[in-house]
């Protein structure tokens, strides 16, 4: 026989006290619980509902704002707070930045437990809107619906069609977009083009649950160029209606210079196991960071805030400190962006890869940029990196490590350990990982500088760099000086007595 949980009562007249991390603010609640929420502001009064109760801590959704926070604004797009891409709309930028300053330090701090540097200012995008270099919208035969849209009806609604992005937390349900202010145009114009000729003519939106429907994803990538990529995804070939939807695109959304369409009839939407055909104009679009040039494909990855990867890359350099005679080692190099963008201060750059398609594109974007001075490999750095390969090669003389949210692999700090590089540059878009990295590298390495960066304005993502340099002979972690001087005292207490 089963039980009925019971039911937390709603909590009402809640001020919320400060920033936890991750988007998530806190309030104290009278029993001593701390209770964390999404899309509120500090300062805000709130009415919620639990919906994670644990024995010191409670998760919350709001369900009314009593009184708003004087830190709040009026957000700019239509879809805030459903959509879920933007949530800090409700903050002044200056304010995100306090709040993204205050996440790197506090986790740094409380996670990585290594003595620290002064972390320098946060490095603000220039651009607060129409930051990103490339979309991907969905559509779904089933349209999200709100809380308030739903309100107290008891029976189903009738599934509708959506274009736009997946709702938060659910994937078959997708929120109907019709502007986004992330990306330049001919983004919108794109949106709404697809959507009225897909009424039009009837084509099915993909049903993610029955795996059927024609029409799926569609991604589009705006450089600084003025170019444009759009590759549209479908479920089964139809080539009349293939070739007309993709027609009209070229007749009705300026400035396409690359078309590709991909067929994707597996379960799963990653299309970097699929083929994908250029249908009009160059396989390729091209990027610039400063003087160097990147091609990018439909299955490429970049950097996505292009004018602040600038920022970033040139943070980096500043830090490896190059002269024109290290080798440098570029760990998780993708497409060879980072290494290029440093390759003139090098007598030799050496980019390490686990995705072979990536690494075939930094071969490309080295030749593209006359570099022959750029070596690239595909595979796992522990593997890779024997003394073979050094003895080929040479040891490094700055590591840049730039690795995916969950951080290194354990056995990748390891190997940075053996190798001993006099500097480490540590690029990181996640300071969690980074903090427990840098805790794992304390042994061998001092941190002398940190810098965060922010890529992503109205987001709690944050980018961080750190600089670290290799300990002298008895420079000893903040740990082992620890536990040394708790001998030191133990002794002279013993003498003592």
């Amino acid at each position: 026989m089963s039980r009925n949980k019971k039911r937390t009562p709603p909590l009402e007249n809640i001020t919320i006290d400060a920033y936890a991390a991750e988007g998530k603010s806190i309030a104290h609640l009278d029993d001593g619980k701390v209770l964390f929420v999404e899309n509120v502001v500090p300062g805000d009064v709130i009415n919620a509902i639990v919906t994670k109760d644990k024995k010191s801590w409670a998760q919350g959704r709001m369900t009314k704002l009593v009184k708003p926070s004087e830190l709040r604004v009026e957000p700019f797009c239509q879809h805030f707070g459903v959509c879920g891409g933007c949530k800090w709309q409700m903050l002044p930028y200056a304010q995100q930045l306090k709040y993204k300053q205050q996440q790197v330090e506090d986790q740094l701090t409380r996670i990585g437990q290594v003595e620290l540097p002064e972390i320098q200012l946060i490095v603000g995008s220039p651009h607060e809107r129409y930051y990103r270099n490339k979309l991907e919208f969905t559509f779904s035969s089933k349209r999200y619906r709100t809380f308030e849209e739903i309100g107290e009806r008891t029976e189903e609604f009738a599934p509708e069609p959506a274009l736009g992005f997946h709702a938060p937390g659910l994937f078959d349900k997708v929120v109907e977009v019709h502007t986004c202010y992330l990306q330049h145009e001919p983004t919108n114009i794109l949106l709404n083009v697809l959507r009225n000729y897909s009424k039009a003519h009837n084509l099915s939106y993909y049903d993610i649950k029955g795996h059927k429907g024609w029409l799926r994803n569609v991604i589009i990538r705006v450089t600084t160029t003025n170019e444009v990529l759009v590759n549209l995804v479908i479920n089964n070939e139809d080539k009349e209606q293939r070739i007309a939807i993709l027609d009209h695109m070229l007749a009705n959304i300026p400035g396409i210079t690359s078309l590709h369409y991909t067929i994707n009839g597996k379960m799963n939407d990653t299309i970097y196991d699929q083929e994908v055909v250029c249908y009009s104009g160059k396989p390729w679009i091209e990027e610039k960071l400063e003087d160097f040039r990147f091609k990018i494909s439909p299955k490429s990855f970049f950097q996505t805030n292009t004018y602040q990867a600038e920022a970033l890359y040139r943070i980096t350099r500043e830090f490896a400190g190059l002269t024109g005679n290290e080798v440098l080692y570029d760990l998780y190099c993708g497409t060879g962006s980072i290494g290029i963008f440093c390759s003139k201060g090098a007598k030799k750059v050496i980019g390490i890869e686990a995705v072979a398609d990536a690494v075939k594109d930094a071969y490309e974007n080295a030749a593209l940029n006359g570099l022959e001075h750029c070596q690239f490999y595909a595979g796992d750095v522990s593997d890779i990196c024997t003394d073979a390969f050094f003895a080929e090669h040479g040891k490094p003389d700055v590591i840049i490590t730039d690795p995916p949210r969950a951080g290194m692999h354990e056995k990748l700090v390891q190997q940075i350990l053996k190798m001993r590089a006099p500097k480490v540059v540590y690029v990181s878009c996640n300071p969690a990982t980074q903090a427990r990295d840098l805790q794992l590298l304390d042994s061998a390495y001092r941190i002398t500088r940190l810098q965060p960066v922010d890529m992503f304005p109205h987001t709690h993502h944050i980018e961080n760099v750190a600089l670290l340099e290799l300990r002298a002979e008895g420079d000893l972690p903040l740990s082992k000086r620890m536990k040394a001087e708790e001998v030191e005292v133990a002794d002279e207490e013993e003498n003592e007595g």
